[in-house]
């Protein structure tokens, strides 16, 4: 009868060594893509949590309508890895090209001021295709309320494929540049990153920006900032800290600092500074030029 024990007791010690083996060699598995898709979630989820506040509602006003004369794009499709299709506003340009503009919503949503941006940047890039996302699926906020709302229950997994599956749909030879506001200057950035080699520059306008030194390194373009110096979100101090890992990370950060507060460059903002939003937005032109 030891003997019984004694053999079960081995079986059981052997079980349990290769239980273990196994979930060790699963976790000497995971992927470079894994970790940087970690790396990904920290800032978007830091964000999702900052825009889920009313103290964070409270920076913005509800916009004016934007006029919808004329607009140059179209709503299309697109395939996502998550075989969820998504849409996106666009433009393309007038002789084929493999310049590709990605335009990057505030946290309002796709709406109609978005689709005039995209409008104006067509304009003035000359021949590049324009891509405005719509990373709510659908969906537009009109009030502060509303906005949060929508932010609340937003998938930032998702959110990483529509960028990923608008990437894939450029092209594999695309050159890729984005901008966005709010939100979507920090997505600007993201974009960015994640496009790896395809990207030639990233213009952001009073986005979060990315604070993962190591995601930070991954970067493969030059990047331009527009920031308020009475915004909140981000504050100065957290531009200031970004220009410190931009350049501990070897990369090249151009920030222009302007007397005003939050959503300065959105004409349908009721706190829109004209000044401001003009300065930038011929700076973020040039640069984009100057990168393509």
């Amino acid at each position: 009868m030891k003997k019984v024990f004694s053999l079960i007791a081995v079986l059981l010690i052997a079980i349990s060594w290769i239980s273990w083996n196994h979930k060790m060699s699963i976790r000497e598995k995971i992927s470079k893509e894994d970790i940087i898709e970690c790396y990904n979630m920290e800032t978007l989820n830091a964000y999702q949590q900052e825009a889920s506040q009313s103290a964070f509602a409270s920076l913005h006003i509800k916009p004016k309508q934007a006029s919808t004369a004329e607009q140059l794009g179209k709503m299309i499709s697109f395939s996502v890895s998550d075989n969820k299709e998504a849409n996106a506003y666009f433009i393309p340009s007038k002789k084929k090209s493999n310049k590709w503009l990605i335009v990057i919503q505030e946290w309002w949503g796709l709406n109609d001021n978005i689709k005039n941006e995209a409008d104006k940047y067509y304009k003035d890039l000359g021949n590049m295709n324009v891509l405005a996302v719509d990373m709510y699926d659908g969906k537009v906020a009109a009030t502060p309320d509303s906005a949060m709302k929508l932010m609340r229950g937003a998938d930032m997994t998702r959110m990483v494929a529509i960028i990923k599956g608008a990437i894939e749909y450029t092209g594999k030879d695309a050159n890729i540049y984005s901008v966005g506001w709010c939100f979507g200057g920090m997505w600007s950035l993201q974009t960015a990153i994640l496009a790896e080699s395809k990207a030639k520059g990233s213009v952001m306008f009073y986005g979060r920006p990315e604070s993962n030194l190591d995601k930070l390194k991954t970067l493969q373009c030059d990047v331009i900032g527009f920031f308020g110096n009475k915004d909140q979100s981000p504050s100065p101090a957290v531009v200031n800290e970004f220009e410190k890992n931009m350049q501990s990370a070897g990369k090249k950060l151009e920030t222009h600092r302007y007397e005003a507060g939050h959503g300065f460059a959105n004409p349908s903002n009721p706190s829109f500074n004209a000044e401001a939003a003009a300065d930038a937005y011929q700076k973020a032109i040039a640069f984009l030029k100057a990168h393509s």
